[in-house]
């Protein structure tokens, strides 16, 4: 589990946000944005989690 990671809620759910909009999900368990970085906020898309790079494969030194 991430420090920053999701809250999960059983739903269905209905979220006031700050502007006062209403959001709702109907699915059995809503995972909840709490670093504020998710392009779905109040949904989580797992933005908190550290992206890694890939290695480009090793070259073939053999000739």
């Amino acid at each position: 589990m991430h420090p920053q990671g999701p809250v999960l809620i059983e739903g269905p759910v209905e979220i006031t946000l700050d502007d006062g909009t209403i959001t709702r999900s109907d699915r059995f368990v809503v995972a909840v944005c709490t670093c504020r970085r998710s392009r779905t906020y109040p949904w989580c898309d797992t933005s908190h989690r550290p992206r890694e790079r890939t290695a480009p494969p090793p070259e073939d030194r053999n000739p």
